[in-house]
């Protein structure tokens, strides 16, 4: 049933469109993204376990792939071929921080659920300010893990395939030309869905863990057989070969085994991945979360033990060109002549699970970034949905910045792990830090060892980040020391505009609707819509403009695309005493500009009848505005300005001047209360800043019962109607003076205000029409909301040319009935 609302609801969209030609932007997006999905389908885009384990690891499954190589190029430049015998120590420490990772994020996911990793422990624990390290320590890991990524599966297909390097004009350049295609494709995959990205990238991460994991038992036999030799010289330079004969606690080789141990922890990242995308996973989400990390981290630790045990035996040594990699030579050796056909399906496993490693962080990025955009920490723009659901803005950003970041160093991963674990590892470690708070407040059963758990995981990876920002500093690091605190400052810097701009807008106090003059006589026909998303200063600023054009008819309009704020703000509505209807209209594929266009073009429609939109605007700085504010009035205002007999008007109110305005009263109270203090006497002004108490949140489903329903009987006035098996009737076969039962998803409603009294008006459509049911002395129905399943009961009459029923009995139905 739910499948036949969502094609209910395309069908009136494409209805309509028959009438109002597409742009032609939307008609391209459409045909590269595909038809835009509705609200009602979000649910359905969730992962199940199999194939969250193919998405959400594959960016810690193929770290594997080069933790190994990356150790040895630290250590093979001062020891030598010594570095192949304490690469079997440096692994072990590796798999230890990965033991420890994976049993601290199982906390994090047992305790919360809703997405967003170390990001949510850190701010529920240590409060948002704090948790904007955690914020800029993941976007930083999200955005070079893609560089990363896609830069060593280049290598991969290069190793593979080493006459690529000998294509003219791009064969200088083959690594970064091959990691930027990937990228595009990455990105574009994501824009259409995370369930098409689903089926897209999960079988490498399977491919890639089958085919190196037979390769390592191959390997395994072979040596056991005594036939696994070393590898072959292949042309090209190597890494210089050390040839230190210092000690072993020589100040020299710390420094270099530190070095070594930086490199290694690469092979950590992406592990958090899964707790960063919890929400995009099927229920139980904390249950399939705990038991994705478990078999993550198992798969991680044998992969990353096999391959640098091949290294151990087989001598494969790092290139600078980058390829053929450790891995490509391990393949090489272990399958030999006959197995070849193994080795490229070894390399092409490889690569397609790096390219789509990345894919892990268009996933994670465009979560955090809403999460610390809802918090007011990040432009608002990066929570919105876009045509198929996705949240496209992250995804964007994500891909212009690892573009550039890519670009920038030629895309060799040696080159860009510098500006990688500092990142990740404090994100580590500021949930770990987060978790033993959380225990030590909670005391939960067995806490205390969880607690250990927690506080040996965070110490660990607090350690990784000091080394890493010392051994690595010259090496790319001090970008990043430098880059970290500065996005810190700034994100909680934008969050203080945010919350100045909205005690500014949320300052009603006494200029309410009090003293609003009343309503002039009725002159020729103009039909005024003010367009309304909040109720605030802004909003009455437009009310008083639309009343002074004197109009015919005027109503507020809000366009539907969040329930819950819609809610809020019909009871900002009532609560503040509006004699204007409030009508909501259903936009479930968040098209605001389209919604817009095709309420203008009927409302124009009647004849001698002028329609004006008014639009409040809120104005902010130039530069600042608009960064942290859409342009959505002037988009809106363009397209209906387009529509015969229509005007949109745009009323701008200056939050610019109100917030220095706001500065000026708070520094003017402080001086006054230092005054106050210094003379000793008085008492300082007291200040309520607190707003209006919210309600709770409404059930879904009505608790009222519904009063007995007609019986649908024929009516002196015309046959029976036509009835279903379960006895509705089509609104389109109703007739005036008989009652009958009908179903229909809730395309609008609206608060009409009715002599002494008011009116709860909605509209719902079943596909064959649409019926206006009107409940007096209402103004609000739990759970009917647009979008919403209503059945109604109840005796048919007919007002503006189409079925009505007057306070009938109603039932809410479950979205799939």
């Amino acid at each position: 049933m739910a499948d036949e609302i969502s094609a209910v609801a395309l069908a009136d969209t494409d209805l309509a469109d028959t009438a109002l030609p597409e742009t032609f932007g939307y008609t391209l997006k459409r045909k590269l993204l595909g038809p835009p999905l509705v609200n009602e389908q979000m649910a359905e885009q969730r992962l199940s376990r199999p194939l969250a384990l193919g998405v959400l690891s594959c960016d810690g499954i193929s770290s594997a792939a080069y933790g190994t190589e990356e150790m040895l190029i630290e250590m093979i430049q001062v020891v030598g071929l010594a570095a192949f015998t304490l690469i079997l120590p440096m692994t072990l420490v590796v798999l230890a921080g990965i033991a420890l990772v994976v049993l601290s994020y199982r906390e994090v996911v047992s305790v919360y659920t809703r997405a967003g990793g170390s990001y949510v422990v850190a701010r529920e624990n240590f409060g948002p300010r704090v948790a904007q390290v955690a914020a800029v320590a993941l976007l930083i890991d999200y955005t070079v893990t893609v560089a990363v990524q896609t830069a060593a599966g280049s290598a991969a297909i290069v190793s593979a395939f080493p006459q690529m390097a000998n294509i003219p004009v791009i064969g200088h350049h083959i690594l970064p030309v091959i990691s930027v295609v990937a990228v595009l494709i990455m990105c574009y995959g994501n824009l259409r869905g995370i369930r098409e990205a689903g089926r897209l990238f999960a079988m490498p991460t399977y491919l890639f863990t089958g085919s190196v994991a037979v390769m390592i038992v191959v390997g395994l036999v072979r040596e056991v057989l005594g036939n696994l030799h070393h590898v072959s010289a292949y042309p090209g330079p190597t890494y210089l070969i050390g040839h230190s004969t210092e000690g072993i606690i020589s100040v020299g080789i710390i420094y270099m085994l530190l070095k070594a141990f930086a490199n290694g922890g690469s092979s950590l990242t992406g592990i958090e991945a899964v707790s960063n995308a919890v929400g995009a996973l099927r229920p139980p989400e904390g249950r399939n979360a705990r038991q994705i990390l478990i078999t993550q981290g198992s798969i991680v630790a044998f992969l990353i033990a096999g391959i640098s045990w091949l290294a151990h035996i087989t001598h494969a040594i790092p290139y600078l060109a980058g390829y053929p990699t450790v891995l490509a030579q391990e393949a090489n050796v272990v399958f030999g002549g006959a197995g070849h056909f193994m080795y490229f399906v070894v390399q092409a496993a490889t690569a397609l699970i790096l390219f789509t490693g990345g894919n892990t962080s268009f996933s994670g990025f465009p979560f955090l970034a809403s999460f610390v955009a809802s918090d007011s920490f990040l432009p608002r723009w990066l929570t919105k949905r876009g045509h198929r659901l996705a949240l496209s803005n992250g995804i964007i950003v994500l891909t212009i910045v690892s573009l550039v970041l890519l670009i920038a160093t030629g895309a060799e991963v040696n080159g860009l792990i510098p500006f990688y674990a500092i990142g990740v590892f404090t994100g580590f470690a500021m949930a770990g830090f987060g978790m033993a708070k959380y225990h030590k407040r909670v005391k939960e059963r067995g806490w205390r060892r969880r607690r250990i758990i927690n506080v040996t995981a965070a110490v660990y990876t607090a350690i990784v980040v000091v080394i890493f920002a010392v051994v690595k500093f010259t090496e790319g690091a001090w970008v990043i020391v430098i880059i970290f605190p500065a996005l810190v400052y700034l994100l909680i810097r934008l969050n203080r505009e945010y919350r100045m701009e909205s005690e500014v807008l949320a300052a009603i106090g006494d200029r309410r609707a009090a003293g609003v003059p009343p309503r002039p006589t009725n002159y020729s026909r103009r039909v005024v819509l003010i367009f309304v998303d909040d109720v605030d200063l802004a909003t009455f600023a437009a009310i008083r403009y639309a009343r002074g054009l004197r109009p015919t008819t005027m109503r507020a309009v809000h366009f539907v695309i969040d329930s819950a704020q819609a809610e809020k703000l019909r009871e900002k509505w009532v609560r503040y005493g509006q004699d204007i209807p409030l009508e909501m209209i259903d936009t479930p594929d968040r098209r605001l500009t389209r919604e817009a266009l095709e309420l203008v073009s009927r409302e124009a429609q009647a004849a001698s009848t002028q329609v004006t939109v008014v639009l409040p605007r809120r104005g902010y700085a130039p530069l600042l505005g608009r960064l942290l504010h859409d342009r959505t009035a002037d988009k809106i205002a363009a397209v209906v300005s387009q529509v015969p007999d229509s005007a949109a008007t745009i009323i701008p109110f200056d939050v610019e001047s109100r917030v220095h305005l706001l500065h000026a009263r708070q520094a003017a109270r402080l001086a006054a209360v230092n005054e106050s203090a210094h003379n000793g006497g008085g008492h300082g002004a007291g200040h309520n800043g607190a707003g209006p108490v919210e309600p709770g949140n409404v059930s879904p489903k009505s608790k009222e019962q519904p009063a007995a329903a007609g019986t649908g009987a024929p009516s002196a006035k015309g046959g029976p109607p036509a009835v279903s098996a379960d006895g509705t009737t089509a609104i389109a076969a109703l007739g005036a003076g008989r009652k009958a039962s009908v179903e229909g998803r809730v395309k609008t409603v609206s608060i009409r205000p009715s002599e002494n009294s008011c009116v709860f008006e909605t509209t719902i459509a079943d596909g064959t029409g649409s019926l206006t049911a009107m409940f007096y002395g209402r103004t609000n129905i739990p759970g009917v909301e647009p979008g919403a399943r209503l059945r109604l009961d109840g005796k048919v009459s007919m007002r503006g040319g189409g079925p009505a029923m007057i306070n009938p009995a109603y039932e809410l139905l479950a979205k799939d009935e």
